[in-house]
């Protein structure tokens, strides 16, 4: 189990590797229309909110190594289409996979770290080694948009080649993990309603239901300044004159973005230990708050430095949200569960894409117009939802 703690953050290196992640929406948007570029980044979420709980429940009753072993040959496939891809339809089914292969390893990466930690008796490790496994997967994206982004001057297709080649890579760390022992004198993984339903008892517990609305808000509000980065920085630059660098400054932000995670995740303990769990996670969703209401009025060159500090609320709360999950779920539930959670995310995001596709609609890209319309009504949602969140943080602090 020890070889399984020391290659997990590598495998996690090898599939944050995305030389795409620069300029995808566009590299959609110059062959689709604006619309259609928003609803693939839907269909993304989409199709991954259809096998989020069937992927959870696949890794608890059969195993955490073939799952991920699935996610990352999905993950190639829906690379090597996009490669070669001309057309919305071929567009669509390679997100489709792609969003599979998110599926099939949200939950059980975390999962099988947990495992290995406990069979090794170094469960309280948990929050570190995520920590760890933080500063790898964001130090790949870092590398991998600077030089996706300056691929993608060219073409953004080699990026994609590219993306399936490490993707490769981590198929092959797969093969090197060995499958956790189940825990002894905890239940195995059910039928699929009965584990669902067990799944949902489990929600019930005040800290898990708190966290569980949270987990969902803060992806939501973590992802749409992902989805609407790269128009918004081909609005600001045109106005400087520099529209047909988009790729590569957008490679640069976020790679400067992944690199300041890096050194934020470094300091979370820290920081919890200072200002308490709570306060750590309700700061993470204020930064995410304010920073998609800035990008909604402010619309110019200068405020694009704005974005590099898009993924510090995820290095601030992810590790707090893994430590308060595990222990509460048992090994045999704990996959379906963090599938259950990252469902609900996706599928929240998923709606409100749509619903801003359909501002969209009649637009042959997402202008200044349209994100002064939709980026809003992301950040009053946002606002919403950390009132609620403080309101009943209080009851929930003891069980936390």
């Amino acid at each position: 189990m020890n070889r399984n703690i020391v290659l997990y953050p590598y495998f996690q290196l090898c599939r944050s590797l995305l030389f795409w992640q620069a300029a995808w929406f566009l590299y959609f948007e110059s062959i689709v229309t604006a619309g259609e570029a928003i609803l693939l980044a839907a269909i993304l979420d989409l199709s991954t909110v259809m096998v989020e709980v069937p992927s959870g429940y696949f890794s608890d009753y059969l195993g955490r190594r073939v799952t991920l072993a699935i996610a990352m040959i999905a993950n190639i496939t829906g690379c090597l289409l996009l490669y070669g891809a001309g057309s919305f339809e071929m567009f669509a089914f390679a997100q489709i996979l792609l969003g599979a292969g998110s599926a099939f390893a949200s939950g059980t990466d975390s999962a099988l770290l947990y495992d290995s930690l406990v069979a090794e008796q170094r469960q309280d490790e948990v929050a570190a080694q995520e920590a760890r496994s933080w500063r790898f997967t964001y130090g790949a994206l870092a590398v991998s948009a600077a030089a996706g982004g300056l691929i993608s001057l060219g073409s953004v297709r080699p990026a994609y080649l590219l993306t399936a080649m490490t993707a490769f890579c981590g198929l092959a760390l797969v093969c090197f993990f060995r499958e956790p022992p189940h825990p002894p004198g905890q239940a195995p993984a059910h039928a699929p309603l009965r584990q669902i339903a067990v799944v949902l008892k489990r929600v019930q517990d005040r800290a898990l239901l708190w966290i569980f609305v949270f987990a969902v808000g803060a992806y939501v509000l973590s992802h749409v300044p992902y989805v609407f980065a790269q128009p918004y920085l081909k609005e600001t630059l045109a106005k400087a004159g520099f529209a047909a660098e988009t790729p590569f400054v957008s490679g640069l932000i976020i790679a400067t973005m992944m690199t300041v995670s890096v050194i934020a995740g470094a300091g979370v303990l820290a920081l919890r230990s200072r200002i308490g769990t709570i306060g750590n996670l309700m700061l993470a969703m204020s930064m995410q708050t304010g920073l998609i209401m800035a990008l909604a009025f402010l619309v110019h060159p200068a405020a694009i430095f704005l974005l590099i500090v898009r993924m510090v609320p995820d290095a601030l709360s992810r590790p707090l949200i893994l430590e308060i999950i595990h222990p509460r779920i048992e090994s045999g539930y704990r996959a379906t569960y963090l599938s259950f959670q990252n469902l609900f995310g996706r599928l929240t995001l998923s709606a409100m894409l749509f619903v801003s596709a359909w501002f969209a609609a009649g637009t042959d890209t997402v202008n200044e117009e349209t994100l002064r319309t939709i980026l809003p009504f992301y950040g009053t949602t946002g606002i919403v939802l950390i009132v609620l969140l403080s309101i009943t943080a209080r009851r929930s602090l003891k069980a936390l």
